[in-house]
């Protein structure tokens, strides 16, 4: 009849028992047992029974149990007593090995591993016993063993001979009892419960306290222990433990590796004192090492250990790592941990637990995590790569570059014309800088946060990028970087920037390369089979599409227009409308402009053929796209031929206070009609062009950015509308479009059931949302947000994660409203929170249609939105 006692139970009766209850490393064993692993038989005393050991005493709380197990233990039988916190990373008392050896229990087990390993077995006991239980200094014993040696002759103690160790036997009882003053116990019970009592107690000590919580355990943390039968790997015949691995830690390949010490117990083989044996023929190859391997040694052990790994995983659904013993041939699991992993094997592990059938194809998407997929995004630094880091930063996109430093766009320019890589260094970048961005290999920037220019930027372009990067010092004078030690970086000089972790660092390390393909592509393809919610793109030019198609979008949620006007042969021309005096020399610009924008779009429309794209009209202040310097105002004087003084004393007149809350977005549209006219052409005779040309019609959705009021929505959808009419006469097409606007303002999100009235789509910007609700400058944010987040004001940097609390309910209201007046309205989101897993889980469950985010965020959007639908089914909470 199986035990069940609430308080210790048999480990191979223990079924699927909890954590909470019987420890992780306790629960564990348990469900090896349960698939049928080899095991050694044990019992598992609880959590709740270990505290009243704490309080009572082992022979007052657990007599029957100890009586018990020590009766039935065979005359040449040990015992090991482990510790099994709730979770391992907890830390615990040492484990109590080859408990029941008694001088009148030692005949028998001289029988089973002959006289030289059980002496060897009964000195190791002495030294546990003595030092766990009753506190003896370890060095007493380890001197006599290297005194021992010495003395025998021999390089090691696994040279020892019999003789030897029956003396450092006699040897270890005698300094024991004059240690403790007394005798070493000759009672299997007395050294059971005493050992009980020892971990009990020495869990609850103070110092064992201060060393949980620092690793993260409450205060009231407990401790289960396991009472287990042992294997022996200290014997005469084929014997020893080891570690075996089965997958490849760094691409989840599966792969055989691991060590293994002869003659040795468990503790053995991390303890460094003897040179451990590699695992297969293979790897003791591939090290160059002439000792012989496990698969050497003792045939057919690691067949066994690869088949019990099979049988783990196909039961148990995890690839695990073992701690093992091998008895006379036999292998023995004494424990199995989760195999280590990075974040690229943990795909294929996921995946290959799925095609085998031990998980479900869900479970295998629950298992990635979604931020980890920029290690198959993008090249990494390799994890064994030695770091010479120069700074920190904010990790604004991921991935990592090596080049040469350049200080302005037109040195990346030139590097990138010369084949070379170009790492661009500004204090701040600006939209003129793209042209550099577009050319360098990755960016720093000294100041900036998630969702300044530079970072926006760079995670549509897929360049890896460091903000904010307070650590390091421009000296723009001199042309200088300086790093925080001291040093200074020239111009030319080689540095690299991890987007991931975001941190500078010198020199060239070694990288990993992009990869997506094989498990990441499987793992991509289930994903899009569950989820409910579409991923879209951010995506301003041609490129950038091509990018977001192979990620297999949904289509374009934001494609911002004023991109396309930054490229060198329309930059002047743009600038010409801006500072022109009359309407009419305005309109003259921006006929110029047109066919520059609509062959743009046209192929951006052929890009995305039988996908939406919603194109954004022209939404940041018209000064952004002035020049600055002193030479680009005399370049475009000359192109206009007027004098420079003009060109600065409109430059002047533009100038506001606060542009980013002034005189952009639909201001322009209403202020200035004709803007927002020509690019809508543009648009409309796009779509025509490819209309005519492709089977899949385009359906173009216009967004009107930075409205407040439904009165601007109805000025520019009246002309919109209009144009839409003329170039459709114009052309005899019959053309479909949709118009909506961009949600950035609190008052656009309150008023959100009037907005809809106009509008087929709301989409909301929520990085301008997040700066206006709550008053805060993401540019400059960065300056100080880590010290809010560090100290709680914040519990997340809102710029990187959707404030659910405050934007979030914004959003829910809007929504909400916007749906009672329009229920056909289409919601997105396409602030760089659409790439954000918990944004996106946020998004499913208040019934958005899409998120949309940066090309090479789409991935990890796609399996964020598959997980929260997969949770939402189950009904499961998402963290």
């Amino acid at each position: 009849m199986k035990d069940t006692h609430p308080t210790h139970i048999a480990l191979h009766d223990a079924g699927d028992a909890d954590e909470a209850t019987f420890g992780e490393r306790g629960a564990r064993l348990a469900r090896l047992a349960r698939v049928g692993l080899p095991v050694p038989l044990g019992r598992l005393v609880s959590v709740d029974l270990v505290a009243q050991v704490a309080a009572e005493g082992a022979e007052a709380a657990l007599g029957d149990l100890i009586s018990a197990v020590a009766g039935r233990l065979p005359p040449d039988g040990l015992l090991a007593l482990r510790g099994s916190p709730e979770r391992t990373a907890w830390g615990g008392p040492t484990a109590l090995l080859n408990i029941g050896i008694t001088d009148a229990r030692l005949p028998a087990l001289i029988e089973r591993v002959g006289p030289g390993c059980a002496a060897e077995l009964y000195f190791r006991l002495i030294a546990g016993f003595g030092v766990t239980v009753r506190g003896m200094d370890p060095d007493e014993f380890e001197t006599l063993v290297y005194d021992q040696v010495k003395h025998s002759g021999v390089s090691g103690e696994a040279e020892l001979p019999a003789e030897a160790w029956a003396s450092l036997l006699q040897q270890a009882k005698r300094a024991f009892e004059a240690d403790t003053e007394q005798p070493f116990p000759q009672s299997v019970e007395t050294q059971l419960a005493a050992a009980i009592d020892a971990m009990a107690h020495r869990w609850h000590t103070p110092s064992a306290r201060i060393l949980r919580a620092a690793r993260g355990a409450p205060e009231d943390a407990g401790i289960a222990l396991i009472i287990q039968r042992m294997v022996l790997g200290i014997g005469e015949r084929a014997c020893g433990a080891g570690i075996a691995h089965f997958t490849d830690e760094r691409s989840g390949v599966p792969l055989t590796w691991g060590r293994f010490l002869p003659c040795a117990q468990g503790p053995d083989v991390l303890m460094g004192l003897r040179t451990p044996h590699l695992i297969t023929s293979e790897e003791r190859a591939r090290a160059g090492q002439s000792a012989k391997a496990l698969e050497e040694m003792i045939p057919g052990a690691v067949t066994t250990l690869a088949g019990l790994w099979d049988m783990a995983g196909s039961g148990l659904g995890e690839s695990y790592s073992f701690e093992f013993t091998i008895e006379d041939g036999t292998v023995w699991l004494l424990d199995a941990a989760p195999g280590r992993r990075s974040s690229r094997a943990a795909v294929r592990i996921a995946v290959d637990l799925a095609r085998k059938g031990a998980i479900t194809r869900e479970d295998a998407i629950l298992r990635v995590e979604p931020r980890n997929l920029v290690e198959h995004l993008h090249p990494q630094i390799d994890p064994t790569a030695q770091r010479d880091t120069l700074g920190q930063g904010l990790a604004a996109s991921p991935g990592a570059a090596t080049g040469k430093i350049v200080f302005s766009p037109e040195e990346a320019q030139a590097l990138h014309a010369q084949g070379e890589a170009a790492i661009l260094v500004r204090v701040e970048t600006s939209p003129e800088d793209i042209r550099g961005m577009h050319s360098a290999a990755g960016v720093i920037t000294v100041r900036g946060g998630m969702t300044s220019h530079a970072a926006v930027i760079a995670r549509g372009l897929g360049l890896p990028c460091v903000v904010g990067a307070g650590d390091l010092r421009l000296d723009a004078k001199r042309q200088k970087l300086v790093a925080r030690d001291g040093r200074s970086f020239d111009a030319g000089d080689i540095v690299t920037v991890d987007g991931t972790r975001g941190e500078v660092v010198a020199g060239a390390p070694a990288m990993i390369q992009a990869e997506l393909t094989g498990a990441f592509e499987t793992l991509m393809s289930w994903a899009d089979q569950v989820r409910g919610i579409e991923v879209r793109a951010n995506a301003d030019t041609p490129a950038d599409a091509r990018t977001a198609r192979g990620f297999n979008v949904d289509g374009i949620g934001l494609c911002r227009t004023e991109h396309m006007f930054f490229h060198e042969d329309r930059i002047n021309v743009m600038r010409e409308m801006i500072l022109a005096d009359t309407r009419e020399d305005r309109v003259r610009a921006l006929d110029r402009l047109l066919p520059m924008q609509r062959d743009d779009i046209v192929e951006l429309f052929s890009i995305m053929r039988g996908l939406p794209v919603t194109i954004r009209l022209l939404d940041p202040p018209l000064h952004e796209f002035l020049p600055h310097s002193r030479d680009e105002m005399h370049t475009l004087a000359e192109a206009m031929d007027v004098p420079v003084s003009q060109i600065v004393a409109r430059a002047e007149s533009l100038r506001e206070f606060n542009p980013m809350l002034g005189k952009r977005g639909v201001r322009l549209g209403v202020t200035m009609p004709e803007i927002y006219d020509m690019q809508a052409r543009a648009i409309f005779e796009a779509a025509a062009i490819v209309n005519l040309q492709n089977l899949e019609q385009v359906v173009p959705e216009i967004m009107i950015p930075l409205v407040s009021a439904n009165r601007e929505a109805e000025m520019v959808k009246a002309r919109v509308d209009a144009i839409a009419a003329a170039v459709m006469a114009e052309r005899e097409v019959s053309l479909t479009y949709r118009l909506g606007v961009m949600v950035e303002t609190p008052r656009a999100a309150l008023r959100a059931g009037d907005l809809a009235r106009s509008s087929a789509f709301l989409s909301f910007g929520t990085n301008d949302l997040t700066q206006m609700t709550y008053g805060l400058s993401r540019d400059d944010a960065g300056r100080f947000m880590r010290d809010y987040v560090n100290q709680g004001v914040y519990p997340e940097d809102p710029f990187h994660s959707l404030d659910i609390e405050g934007v979030g309910e914004l959003l829910l209201m809007a929504s909400q409203r916007g749906r009672a007046t329009n229920p056909t309205l289409t919601l997105g989101l396409c602030g760089e929170h659409g790439g954000d897993p918990a944004s996106i889980r946020f998004c499913t469950l208040a019934g958005f249609d899409y998120v949309s985010c940066s090309p090479f965020r789409v991935p990890i959007a796609r399996l964020a939105a598959a997980q929260a639908t997969i949770l939402s089914q189950r009904g499961e909470v998402m963290a």
